[in-house]
């Protein structure tokens, strides 16, 4: 009876396989020998670069800068101000001075560093017989370039944050000779600084001094000037003013004077005149001593004659003598007021003459002070612009003296404040610092090469990623080895059985396998699984399909188990599944139990003739009806299908195909191949078991 094929699946596009941060562990176990090679090899050429490179010393020298320079002169050529910032982008500037060719330089040639051959690139053979065949334009310049870049990468100079120090580094393979280096560049630093001001100075002192004689000129040519205008305009001057000026500001003084004097004589004269001629009580009548000596005797003689009168009487001659006397007195008296009279008049009339001189005399002389005026204003302008250039002659002398003083007075305040001292132990190379570094960065870079090869060369890492690769079920993972640390064995015999956790993985993975059947109801054929993987899986596809019989077995199913690669390598193969599938035998006749097991075992066979592909499914679907009848479950070997065409028509004809693959091991790109070849034969994978050769 024949019976109808199921129909063949449509090929499907698999889903690329991709590592998850959990196969992480996985990859860098399986590739842990090239890591742990890798960590190996940079640690060794590390530990050979360590004992064979020269040691080399480092000495620091330090330099304090204050911004702010001592206060010796007056120094606007370097002004002393501090910058907002404390004066930090100023030493920090120094920094690319120390390192300067100036400064480097002076350094060489105090030490004479070009005879050194660690530094003038004459110590090597090599460099010597280069040079000595393609010459050189100038040998000495040549080598001081050459020790100069030599010392430039031996040097460095650095500031540690919110200091104005100046560590100034050098590195040589003498210790001696780094700190000698260290404190001459210090040194030829401090020099230059030094220098590099008087230079400043000079400049500016030779600027100024240039500026002098052009500034005396025009001095010159601004009084020229002012005398040429006073020359033609007849301005005289005294003590810096106009003559004409100070003559006219003393004849005001005499006026203003005449003017007083008068109107003080005219008011006593007006006083004489208004007493009517008796001037005895004008204010210069008392104040004359003839008339109060003439006064006293005048009080003396009255006082006399009323004595005279009282003792004598009136006829008595020494009565009339005091009288006449008396009157004498009087008229004395009298004349001499009328004498201050006259002389007051006297003196009013010539107070006054003089006055109306002087008055004649000012009005002349402001007539010519009007017409100086005039002139005065141009020679004012002439006269500061003399002041003017005086004042920047004055200015520009001044500072050409200051400037040649500083030339010779050093005002910076830098000092070198800890010289190099040679040092006790060699800065490189660190060996264990490098061994530490090179140990793992040897890890991380063995690492980088395995997720690199990894990446390269994907393999199937987890379930997950196996399932995304097929785009079907995992139904277990299977240990490579059994319970007792024995291998898989073939049928039969006591060491048939896996181990515990083994053969309930199995069973776990038969009824999986099963639960999840398409099988369409009431099948005719009897239940079947054929196993598959890549080339380089074929043992473990062998374990895990006597596996899976075995432990049906073991649960008291009858198993038929056929075997694809059976017998291929024997010279005269027995009659198996070839001759079934030609049609040449019935597989009762050739199939036969394992000896103590419930397995039945179907080999190969001859592969004598070529069969069709029509030919061979019919034939298949009448084994697996037949097979119905005495077994209760087929599992096939089907080997690489890549590889054995020959399994096509079973293929075809079973329910569960499953693809065996190694963790760690197999590659995705097999594991791609193995399930494009399925869907060539009309099918897909159905499932998967894995093997974990590390369980």
């Amino acid at each position: 009876m024949q019976y109808a094929a199921p129909e063949p699946m449509p090929t499907a596009s698999y889903a690329s396989s991709t590592v998850e941060l959990g196969d992480l562990k996985r990859i860098l176990v399986r590739r842990r020998f090239l890591i742990i090679a890798t960590a190996a090899l940079l640690t060794l050429v590390t530990l050979a670069y360590g004992l064979l490179t020269p040691a080399l010393y480092s000495s620091v020298a330090e330099i304090i800068i204050d911004p702010q320079d001592l206060q010796v002169v007056t120094n606007d050529v370097n002004p002393s101000r501090v910058p907002p910032d404390g004066g930090i982008t100023m030493v920090e500037s120094q920094v690319s001075v120390v390192q300067s060719t100036g400064v480097l330089l002076k350094a060489i040639e105090a030490t004479k560093l070009t005879e050194d051959p660690e530094f003038n690139g004459q110590g090597g053979l090599l460099s010597r017989l280069l040079g000595g065949v393609l010459g050189s334009g100038s040998a000495e310049t040549d080598r001081t370039g050459k020790t100069l870049d030599a010392l430039r990468r031996v040097l460095a100079v650095k500031r540690a944050d919110k200091v104005l120090v100046l560590d100034v580094i050098v590195t040589a393979k003498s210790a001696e000779k780094a700190a000698k280096l260290a404190n001459a560049i210090a040194q030829a630093y401090l020099a230059d600084h030094a220098s590099a001001r008087a230079k400043m100075a000079t400049d500016a002192s030779d600027s100024i001094t240039a500026r002098l004689d052009e500034q005396r000129k025009r001095v010159q040519k601004a009084e020229n000037a002012v005398e040429a205008y006073k020359s033609a305009n007849n301005m005289v001057m005294a003590a810096g003013n106009l003559v004409s000026d100070q003559e006219l500001t003393e004849i005001n003084t005499q006026l203003s004077a005449a003017q007083s004097r008068t109107a003080a004589l005219k008011a006593q004269v007006d006083q004489l005149r208004r007493s009517g001629g008796a001037p005895d009580a004008t204010s210069e009548a008392m104040r004359s001593s003839v008339i109060s000596s003439l006064r006293a005797q005048e009080a003396t003689l009255v006082d006399q004659v009323s004595q005279l009168g009282t003792e004598l009487g009136p006829r008595h001659p020494s009565m009339i003598a005091a009288q006449q006397q008396l009157r004498d007195t009087r008229a004395l008296i009298a004349r001499e007021l009328g004498r201050i009279g006259a002389a007051a008049e006297t003196d009013y009339e010539r107070a006054l003459a003089n006055q109306q001189a002087l008055e004649a005399k000012v009005a002349g002389m402001k007539s010519k002070s009007l017409d100086t005026d005039q002139a005065s204003v141009k020679l004012r302008e002439l006269q500061r612009d003399l002041e003017a250039v005086r004042s920047v002659y004055a200015t520009y002398l001044q500072r050409a003296q200051e400037t040649r003083e500083q030339i010779n007075v050093d005002s910076t305040n830098a000092r070198i404040i800890s010289e190099a001292m040679p040092a006790l132990k060699k800065s490189w190379p660190p060996l264990p610092l490098l061994l530490f570094g090179a140990l793992f960065g040897g890890l991380g870079l063995g690492t980088a090469l395995a997720l690199i090869a990894e990446y390269s060369s994907p393999t199937v890492l987890s379930s997950a990623q196996m399932q995304s690769a097929i785009d079907a079920p995992v139904f277990g993972v299977l240990p490579a080895r059994s319970g007792g640390g024995r291998r898989w064995w073939p049928f039969g015999g006591a060491t048939a059985a896996a181990g515990q956790k083994t053969d309930a993985v199995a069973g776990l993975a038969l009824r999986r396998l099963f639960a999840s059947s398409r099988r369409p109801p009431n099948w005719p054929l009897v239940p079947s699984v054929l196993l598959t993987s890549p080339p380089e899986d074929a043992a473990h596809r062998g374990r895990v399909a006597r596996l899976l019989a075995n432990a049906a077995a073991a649960r008291g199913s009858r198993v038929l188990f056929i075997d694809t690669n059976a017998g291929s390598g024997k010279k005269e193969p027995q009659p198996g599944l070839l001759d079934v599938l030609r049609g040449e035998y019935a597989f009762e006749a050739l199939s036969h139990y394992t000896a103590g097991s419930n397995v039945a075992v179907l080999g190969r066979g001859r592969q004598t003739a070529v069969f069709s592909e029509a030919q061979g499914v019919y034939f298949t679907q009448h084994m697996l009806a037949q097979a119905g009848r005495n077994f209760d479950l087929v599992v096939v070997d089907g080997g690489a299908l890549a590889d054995n065409l020959n399994a096509s028509p079973l293929v075809a004809m079973v329910d569960e195909i499953v693809m065996v693959a190694t963790l760690n091991s197999t590659p995705m790109a097999d594991v791609t191949a193995a399930s494009q070849a399925i869907s060539v034969m009309g099918r897909l994978p159905t499932g998967a078991l894995l093997v974990d050769e590390a369980a």
